[in-house]
């Protein structure tokens, strides 16, 4: 189930709030310029299907996105709990930083933390299959997938260069809860 959860930035230990309701994720999201929505596949996806397969089943709103958005390039990426560099990459996101374009994520199967450190509040966002968070450029945050990451991703991108990261050398992102490895990545292993 996705989850909002609201902190003081002093205060990694105890939530100011607590969301599960994808309504109010997406309205307390809003209110600090984040996208939040819900998609629904055009087609059944196969597992292991090819990034064509999944890019094709959610066209139209990646279309939609890319009209709106002025998004120039979209692709799929996917990591599994056995990946060899799955620690490097963990650590490489878990930085707080900022980018000069829009981080559009949409989940198509796992889970993912995105948090965000915005005026004097962390807001810390876990989302699953069939959520898509656009964390706004300029927007400081940082990404954790868990020790076991289990997630297949829609990826879209201003710059058809790619994810290009300013760190801001905060350590703020230590202060807070890291993402634990999830029941959706536990059943994608069976």
């Amino acid at each position: 189930m996705s989850r909002l959860r609201i902190f003081d930035e002093t205060r990694g230990d105890e939530p100011l709030a607590t969301h599960a309701d994808h309504a109010d994720i997406a309205r307390e999201l809003a209110a600090i310029g984040v996208r939040f929505e819900r998609w629904q596949a055009n087609a059944p996806l196969a597992p292991g299907a090819s990034q064509d397969e999944v890019i094709a089943a959610y066209r139209s709103d990646i279309d939609r996105l890319m009209r709106e958005q002025g998004y120039r390039a979209v692709d799929v990426v996917s990591l599994a709990p056995d990946h060899p560099d799955r620690a490097a990459l963990r650590r490489k996101f878990l930085s707080e930083h900022r980018h000069s374009e829009d981080e559009v994520r949409f989940f198509v199967a796992g889970a993912g933390q995105f948090t965000l450190h915005v005026d004097a509040r962390v807001y810390e966002v876990l989302c699953e299959a069939g959520d898509l968070i656009s964390v706004p450029d300029g927007a400081r945050h940082w990404f954790d997938m868990s020790e076991s990451p289990y997630f297949v991703a829609i990826r879209l991108f201003s710059n058809p260069d790619g994810w290009v990261a300013q760190f801001t050398g905060d350590d703020i992102a230590t202060r807070f809860p890291l993402m634990t490895p999830h029941a959706s990545a536990a059943r994608a292993r069976t």
